[in-house]
């Protein structure tokens, strides 16, 4: 580390001393943390967890974004944990030099001494997750998991989640909510169908959630709000009836739009267990856009 990197290391370090003796290690705020979204609720392919940091030390400033981009790690130097959805190292890598967006990111949060934790589909699972969220912002009554969890567990809802609007609308109009409720982005939401279908009950998960097309056809879900759907899918899902008003309308909205508004419920959340434990806490939502479409041309 440069002269100037250890001397702005020693200010941070400096101006965290006084907030320290009420602040939690970052240890205690990990373990608060896995007790809302255990880690054994993620699938066997995920990587979640704490990426970066040392159990002993204090946090007093939280950061929260969906991704751990460069931008994102940059902002969180001026703090002592970032907190993301997406994990850094999902992939895996065996080499992190600083001139690779995945090693800069390292390289940035190690000088600044920020730590870093993921939680991904553990936190989709969990009754204060994405889903939840999703649903909160549709304002859904009574929502049941799309797929049940495997057994009883207390915060674990499942994958997705089947609600009742409180009033009916049209496939086109609840487009429109969702595009207000989420923060903007190019593609806005995208919809299938008759732009006047009635919507009664709708289906969603948060992030890809093509797998569960055939679960949701088994549904009286007259919509589908999900991310990420592909030609092929998304057509061979429509023509899955010979009539399409057979088969749920899609509305595809953005992924990282879609998964931000978990944020401001993981926030209360935080401050709620601070609270709750005498812990000075400051938790700041990023308001970096970390969806990767930046333009686009109507055709």
């Amino acid at each position: 580390m440069s002269r100037a990197g250890a001397a702005g290391a020693g200010r941070r370090r400096s101006s965290r001393a006084a907030d320290a003796a009420a602040s939690p290690s970052l240890g205690a705020l990990v373990r608060a943390l896995q007790d809302l979204y255990p880690l054994h609720r993620a699938e066997d392919w995920d990587r979640v967890g704490l990426v970066l940091g040392v159990a002993e030390e204090k946090v007093s400033r939280v950061l929260l974004a969906v991704d751990p981009t460069v931008a994102v790690a940059q902002e969180a130097a001026a703090h002592d944990l970032l907190i993301t959805h997406h994990p850094l190292l999902l992939r895996g890598a065996s080499l992190l030099p600083a001139g690779t967006g995945k090693g800069a990111v390292v390289t940035t949060l190690l000088r600044s001494g920020t730590a870093l934790w993921s939680g991904h589909t553990n936190v989709d699972r969990s009754a204060t997750g994405t889903a939840t969220a999703l649903a909160a912002a549709l304002d859904l009554t009574d929502p049941e998991p799309l797929v049940a969890p495997a057994g009883p567990e207390e915060g674990l809802i499942g994958l997705g989640l089947l609600g009742s609007l409180a009033e009916p609308t049209t496939v086109a109009q609840l487009a429109r909510t969702l595009a207000g409720a989420l923060p903007a982005t190019v593609q806005g939401a995208r919809f299938t169908g008759d732009a006047e279908r009635t919507v009664r009950t709708v289906a969603l998960c948060p992030g890809a959630g093509d797998s569960l097309l055939e679960r949701v056809r088994s549904t009286p879900a007259d919509v589908y709000v999900t991310s990420d759907l592909r030609h092929h899918t998304a057509l061979e899902h429509l023509e899955a009836g010979a009539d399409p008003a057979q088969v749920p309308a899609l509305i595809d909205i953005p992924h990282w739009a879609a998964e931000s508004l978990w944020l401001p419920m993981l926030r209360e959340e935080l401050l709620r267990i601070a609270a709750e434990n005498g812990w000075s806490l400051q938790v700041e939502i990023s308001a970096r856009r970390t969806d990767p479409w930046t333009g686009v041309v109507p055709g």
